[in-house]
Formats: C-alpha cells, sequence, structure tokens
C-alpha cells in the first residue's frame, strides 16, 4: 500500500464508497443480493469511471454524496439528505436539476408524521405498481386549492430551507475567502459560458465561428432551453420514481449541454446501476446493441478529434457532423432505456397501502 501512489489510493476508495452506496439502496429497494453485485459491478468495473478518476477527479466523491442523499430519502432523512444536498450543489452546480423532483416526491401521502416512508420492493419480472402524485382527479375548485396546498407540506419547505441554508453557508464563505472571481468562476459563468474548444457537444463548432463576436445574454441563455423543456417532461413523467428520474434527467443534461466532456459521463455512470434491475432490456441484444451505438458514435468522434488537436487537420465541419451523431446516440440510448424501464414509485401512498400491494414492502 505505501507503494501506491496517494490519489490512487484515494480514488479507489472514493469508488469503493459509491460501489457500497449502490449496494445499499437497492437492498433497501428490495433487490436480491445476487442482483445487487451485479449491478455495483457496472460502476465498479466500468473503464470510464476508474479511467476518469485515476487522473485525479474528484467526480466520485460528488456521485458518492448524490447515492448518500438518496439513501437518506429512501429512509425517510429529510434534514439529513438536505444539508447534504445543499453542500454538493456548493461543490458541484449540476446537482441543482434534482431540486424539483426531490420536492415532488416528498409527498404528504407517503411522509406521515413519525412514520418512516413504506418502500415499494422490486419484483422480478412483470410490471410494477406505480401511482403518481399529480393522479388525483380535479373536479372543482376544492380539489385545486387541495393540490396547491398540498406542494407546501413542512418536510418540503424544511428541505428547501435546509438546504438553501446550507448552499448559502458554503457558497457565502467561499466569497469571504475568495470574492467575486470565486462567484464568476463557480456559479456565474456556467450561464453565460462561451467555450470555443472542441468538445462532444454540437454548440462549439458555433461557438468556435463566433467567439471573436460577443455574445448578447439572450443568446448565451437561449441554448439552455432545450435542456429546460427536456428536465421538465422527465421530472414531472417520472419524480416519483426518482434514482430513475436523476439517471434520465442526467443522461439529458449532459447530452444538451453546451460543454460536454468525458467527466460528465460520470455523472450518470453512477446512477445507471440504480435503474438496471427494473429494465427489460436484454444485455444480449438490444443492451449490446446501444452500449456499442453509444461507445461507436463516442470513438467516431475521437477519431476526428485526434487529427484536429495532435495531427493538426482542419476537420472542424467533420468533427461538428461527429458531435450531431453523438447527440442522436445519446437520445437514441435514452428513449430505449425509458421505454424499457418498468416504472416503480420507490414509496406506497398511505392511502394504496391496504388496497393494492404489488410487491412486498421493506
Amino acid at each position: 500500500m505505501s507503494g501506491i501512489p496517494f490519489p490512487y489510493q484515494v480514488k479507489k476508495y472514493k469508488d469503493l464508497l459509491v460501489g457500497l452506496f449502490i449496494h445499499a439502496i437497492l437492498k433497501l429497494r428490495g433487490v436480491p443480493e445476487k442482483l445487487c453485485t451485479y449491478a455495483s459491478m457496472v460502476w465498479l468495473f466500468n473503464p470510464f469511471t476508474f479511467t476518469i478518476g485515476t487522473r485525479g477527479n474528484c467526480e466520485p466523491i460528488v456521485c458518492a454524496m448524490i447515492l448518500w442523499i438518496i439513501h437518506c430519502l429512501m429512509n425517510g432523512n429529510v434534514c439529513q439528505a438536505a444539508v447534504w444536498y445543499g453542500l454538493v450543489v456548493h461543490l458541484r452546480i449540476y446537482p441543482i436539476i434534482y431540486a424539483l423532483p426531490i420536492i415532488l416526491m416528498l409527498d404528504p401521502l407517503c411522509f406521515k408524521f413519525g412514520k418512516k416512508p413504506n418502500l415499494i420492493s422490486w419484483v422480478p419480472g412483470g410490471k410494477q405498481f406505480s401511482q403518481s402524485s399529480f393522479s388525483t382527479k380535479v373536479t372543482d375548485q376544492n380539489s385545486i386549492w387541495l393540490i396547491v396546498t398540498s406542494l407546501f407540506t413542512w418536510r418540503r419547505i424544511v428541505f428547501g430551507l435546509l438546504s438553501g441554508f446550507m448552499f448559502f453557508i458554503c457558497t457565502g464563505f467561499a466569497f469571504y475567502l475568495y470574492g467575486w472571481q470565486f462567484l464568476h468562476e463557480a456559479l456565474l459563468y456556467h450561464l453565460t459560458r462561451t467555450d470555443p474548444r472542441h468538445n462532444f457537444s454540437i454548440y462549439f463548432y458555433h461557438l468556435y465561428l463566433h467567439y471573436e463576436r460577443e455574445f448578447t445574454t439572450t443568446e448565451k441563455l437561449i441554448s439552455f432551453l432545450p435542456q429546460i423543456i427536456v428536465q421538465l417532461v422527465l421530472i414531472f413523467q417520472f419524480s416519483q420514481d426518482f434514482p430513475f428520474c436523476f439517471f434520465v434527467q442526467t443522461l439529458a443534461f449532459v447530452a444538451f449541454n453546451k460543454v460536454m466532456t468525458a467527466q460528465y459521463f460520470v455523472w450518470f455512470f453512477c446512477l445507471l446501476p440504480l435503474i438496471l434491475p427494473w429494465s427489460n432490456m436484454k444485455l444480449k441484444w438490444k443492451g449490446l446493441a446501444s452500449t456499442l451505438l453509444w461507445m461507436g458514435a463516442q470513438t467516431h468522434w475521437l477519431m476526428w478529434g485526434y487529427l484536429l488537436e495532435f495531427k493538426g487537420k482542419n476537420v472542424f465541419m467533420q468533427l461538428w457532423l461527429a458531435s450531431v451523431l453523438f447527440l442522436a446516440a445519446n437520445t437514441f440510448v435514452l428513449i430505449s432505456i425509458i421505454r424499457h424501464h418498468r416504472y416503480s414509485s420507490v414509496f406506497r401512498r398511505v392511502e394504496l397501502a391496504a388496497s393494492e400491494k404489488p410487491g412486498k414492502s421493506d
């Protein structure tokens, strides 16, 4: 152990911690031990994750924090989840996309005072039971008022206040130490970022061609529109199955982002094992085909990137077309995963606990 460089030791423990949290979350949802082990191996033996981690990247730490937040929420520890959520958003801004699904997931019919939320266990094969928190039929003004007031439960308010407090305390302390430079580079820069360097994103070529021209704030922000639309659709469709919601949100966020590099893939790879037990996609055919398509589109992009970066070839147009192809591959894989997923709410709603019991509850 003493002969191994310190960064590699740290990386090893970070990845093991992520694998431990993945296993713990799946066990809480009633997944069999053997399937939990196989799912955890998807993270532990993923060449992307351990290659990126060994170069000194801190993404596995962020991944571990997000998984711990999921674990806390499943155990009903809303306050602890809120504190960790505020901290992780301070460290990496992208988990802000999980705020709305977490708020929607804190359904007052699932989280009762003094009681641990009732988990719905994994069922082998077949259709999983699901119930949207917005399925109540609206027939009059009283029903509308009931839905509106149910959104502002004390758990949702406490989660928002605690996570916001933690975020602003950490950010305020960093601002006190480093001033406006920190605030710009850590937060504000991402809103109006214009990066002309080649990356997987389809936006890079447009930014490269017009980099000398000053972009207006509207032009800088309009690229977020596709992201926002896709995020809202996914959130309101899958929020009650929030581990799956987190995964598809992250994959879509990365695919449509203004800047996309290989380290971003770690963000959704840590969530992939959490959804595998609920997938009907067979590895031998569609699963393998989707994996090869995604890797093939990425390898195709890397070929043009190599010719540009190392050989000095003028292949910007070919590289941009490769980025378009990679976006198409990501979109196809995302749609395939959604189509083959057996949607299952994480928590059983109290009003349905006695009438419908598709699986054993933890």
